[in-house]
């Protein structure tokens, strides 16, 4: 407990509690000077005063430093407690992690051995897919091996070959059939009268069997008709019975009929007295209905008269209103008399009035007509004097406009002769500017002239060693066409066959015609046709015939061989 040296004045508070909840917001731990005011509870007070100071022991100071940190401390124990931890939890990572009787280490074990087995079986994929890439690599030149094959045997030469070598194998046959036949003749050459004896029998025996399948058919005929006949009976005796059964019901519809009769001459009569009986309810029923209209009339009778009543006081009191208006209208009419009357003696002092004025406005009107041509005649002479100034004026202004628009022309045809000398200038200086860019652009032309020969030499350069090129090419496929050619003519001469069609289809010169070969042509063989509608293509040979024809129509020629047009 804390010792009060000087004690505390009597009925004075302790003030230690508001000391400490002012101290709470003060970090004890600094160095300060404490010797300097403190507020205390909003009073001021002195620390030289040692009556107002409350002195702790080491274990209180120590408790409430505790209480005030206490939120810091907690902080740091906890974080200390994870450090902690976590060191120890990485310590035994550490210790662990090299031991193979663990689960852990088991797992590690199984990932490294996976590893190993994955890296193995990686290497042996790639071996596997350089395995496989040249296998496709080897597929794939085999596929373009092929696909040039192909193509080859496609062509139009190579096709032609191939149905020569198609016909030479269907000489081989047809030779072959014809050979089997021969052989077939041979063996068969004993074996006729056989054959005729065995076809004589076939012969006899058919006839036999016709014989009695004539017979049976001839059974089935008679069998069927007695069986059409027993049927054409039964159809008679049917209709009979029919026959009889329609006229029996036949009666019992007239008897029907007749009921029906009957019984509709009943329901007739029952309508009619029905149609009475409405009748006579509706003869009682216009008799009330007329009595009704009697009963009506009456009260109509009686509001009639009524009605009449009122009508006479009405034409009464219409003849009262007439006779009023009438005399009304009298007085009106007499009022407007009087009215005219009073006008007319009106319009009679005015007419007398009027004629006076008129008089008055002639004598008035002579006056001012006097005055008037006075006026005029001042006007008249005033204006043509006022004409005669303007004349002399106009006459003066239009010399002076005559002089100025001279001058001004003058000078217009000055200024157009500069300026023509300007314009002629200008021209000489265009023209002489065209015949630069002329010059300039035909120097152009011929610069473009000469690059367009030059390209035209190279292109023609270009083409001509791309036709050697291509000679080249048609020659090395000549040769493997001729190459090819001779073997497979060679295996059908080893097997024996006729290889006259494949000689004539290996023949040198692409074109399947039967003219000469051009050689520079890419050794090419074209065909000829005849200049008339059957358009067949002329022979490989010629007659003497031909020549002489040559000579009759074109006469004698320098040249012995075809002109070489390809048609």
């Amino acid at each position: 407990m804390a010792t009060v040296l000087h004690g505390r004045r009597k009925g004075k508070t302790r003030s230690a509690p508001s000391m400490t909840k002012q101290m709470a917001g003060v970090d004890l731990n600094e160095d300060q000077d404490v010797t300097r005011g403190m507020s205390i509870g909003g009073t001021q007070m002195d620390i030289n005063d040692l009556r107002q100071v409350t002195i702790f022991s080491k274990q209180d100071w120590n408790r409430i430093n505790q209480q005030l940190n206490r939120r810091t401390l907690q902080q740091e124990e906890a974080r200390r407690r994870k450090e902690q931890k976590a060191a120890l939890k990485l310590k035994s990572k550490e210790m662990v992690k090299d031991w193979a009787n663990t689960i852990a280490g088991q797992r590690q074990k199984r990932l490294e051995a996976r590893a190993i087995r994955e890296a193995k079986e990686e290497e042996e994929r790639k071996v596997i897919d350089i395995e496989e890439a040249m296998f496709q690599a080897q597929k794939r030149k085999e596929a373009i091996n092929k696909a040039k094959t192909q193509q080859y045997y496609q062509t139009d030469r190579v096709k032609t070959f191939h149905s020569a070598l198609k016909l030479t194998e269907v000489l081989k046959e047809r030779e072959a059939q014809i050979e089997l036949n021969r052989m077939k003749a041979l063996a068969t050459d004993g074996q006729d009268k056989e054959y005729l004896e065995r076809a004589r029998q076939e012969y006899e025996d058919a006839i036999i069997e016709d014989q009695m399948n004539a017979v049976k058919r001839y059974d089935e005929r008679q069998s069927n008709a007695e069986f059409q006949t027993s049927q054409i009976k039964e159809h008679f005796k049917q209709k009979l019975k029919d026959q009889v059964e329609d006229k029996d019901e036949g009666e019992e519809l007239k008897k029907l009929a007749i009921q029906h009769q009957i019984d509709k001459k009943r329901l007739e009569d029952i309508r009619r007295s029905e149609m009475k009986e409405n009748m006579s309810e509706n003869m009682k029923q216009i008799g009330d209905v007329k009595k009704m209209k009697l009963i009506q009339s009456e009260q109509e009778e009686e509001e009639d008269e009524e009605c009449r009543i009122f009508a006479a006081a009405k034409r009464k009191m219409m003849k009262l209103r007439a006779a009023k208006e009438k005399q009304l209208h009298i007085e009106k009419q007499e009022r407007l008399q009087r009215i005219r009357e009073k006008l007319s003696a009106q319009m009679k002092q005015m007419k007398d009035d009027e004629d006076i004025r008129i008089i008055k406005a002639v004598e008035e009107s002579e006056l001012k007509y006097q005055q008037e041509e006075q006026e005029k005649e001042q006007k008249v002479h005033k204006a043509k004097k006022g004409i005669a100034e303007h004349r002399h004026l106009q006459m003066h202004e239009a010399e002076q406009k005559t002089t100025i628009e001279r001058n001004i022309e003058l000078e217009m045809l000055k200024s157009r002769k500069e300026a023509d000398l300007i314009f002629q200038r200008n021209e000489q200086e265009k023209a002489s500017k065209r015949y630069d860019n002329n010059k300039a652009l035909s120097g152009f032309h011929l610069n473009q002239l000469d690059e367009l020969k030059r390209k035209e030499v190279a292109a023609r350069q270009e083409q001509l060693a791309q036709d050697d090129k291509n000679m080249e090419l048609l020659e090395i496929e000549e040769n493997q066409f001729q190459e090819y050619a001779d073997k497979v003519i060679g295996h059908c001469q080893s097997g024996g066959r006729n290889t006259y069609p494949l000689h004539k289809a290996a023949h040198a010169g692409a074109g399947g015609g039967l003219g000469p070969q051009f050689m520079g042509k890419g050794g090419i063989r074209p065909s000829y046709m005849v200049q008339d509608k059957s358009g067949v293509q002329l022979p490989l040979y010629q007659k003497e015939s031909t020549e002489a024809i040559k000579r009759n129509i074109h006469g004698k020629s320098d040249t012995a061989k075809r002109m070489g047009f390809v048609f």
